[in-house]
């Protein structure tokens, strides 16, 4: 690989650990769809080579994300253990799904999301009388927590990345958490299922190394400073962001289809 291919790699996994900091998504979401763009990649080695860079940005990220509003990693650990079985059978279901079907899938329910998160950053009366009435988050018990793990782990073994994405509008919307406490906590459930992944993925030699690994040392620089906007920058603007970038995904995705 040449030293401008390794170049363009670190700087792009910058600009996507930048933006995965900010929105709590470990940046896998945007670098699917640039690698199958850009460098040609089908779905499932795509999602295989976003996930080298996703493992170490997602760590340092909840790292950032719990200095500045502590997570409960019981709660967390309740998810991940969950997790786990379903990652993996989601990336086998995955491994053997036509390229083209999963990007059509995956398009699908990244606009699903998109349009839920526009739903709440559109309509500020709405949403403050909703938000007068959120419950406890301390009120869940363990179940609710293994449901959610559970959740993201399918959605993290079919399309990779995702999981969190899927989690956190169930945690802000029926679990009373904030947006930022939400991203934290999703974030965490995903560590364990995200090294699952990554191995099933790279077992059946959907992985590039040589691509995922400049874009993970790169990815690591700009994350906490993303980190540090998302905690400045109000939750339904916050929210708005992350519906805008959902929306840019989905028309990379759809530019293959």
């Amino acid at each position: 690989m040449g030293i401008e291919l390794i170049l363009a790699c670190l700087l792009g996994g910058a600009l996507i650990g930048f933006g995965g900091g900010v929105l709590g998504i470990g940046g896998g979401l945007l670098a699917i769809p640039l690698l199958g763009l850009i460098l040609g990649m089908d779905q499932q080695t795509a999602q295989g080579t976003a996930l080298v860079m996703v493992v170490p940005a997602v760590l340092l990220t909840v790292r950032q994300y719990h200095r500045r509003n502590h997570i409960d990693f019981r709660r967390a650990a309740l998810g991940a253990l969950s997790s786990i079985v379903f990652t993996w059978l989601g990336a086998r279901l995955a491994l053997g799904m036509d390229a083209v079907l999963l990007r059509r899938i995956y398009s699908v329910f990244v606009l699903a999301i998109a349009l839920y998160y526009f739903y709440q950053s559109l309509g500020p009366a709405r949403r403050q009388a909703k938000e007068s009435v959120r419950p406890d988050p301390g009120s869940f018990g363990a179940l609710w927590y293994v449901a959610v793990g559970m959740m993201a782990g399918l959605a993290g073994g079919v399309f990779g990345v995702g999981g969190s994405v899927l989690v956190v509008p169930f945690l802000t919307s029926r679990m009373g958490y904030s947006q930022t406490g939400a991203q934290g906590l999703a974030l965490s459930m995903i560590i364990p299922g995200t090294l699952v992944a990554l191995f099933t993925y790279a077992a059946h030699g959907q992985v590039n190394w040589q691509v995922g690994l400049p874009m993970a040392i790169g990815s690591l620089a700009l994350v906490p400073y993303g980190v540090r906007l998302a905690y400045r920058l109000p939750e339904v603007r916050l929210k708005f962001i992350f519906a805008c970038m959902l929306v840019l995904i989905m028309s990379l995705l759809l530019a293959r289809v």
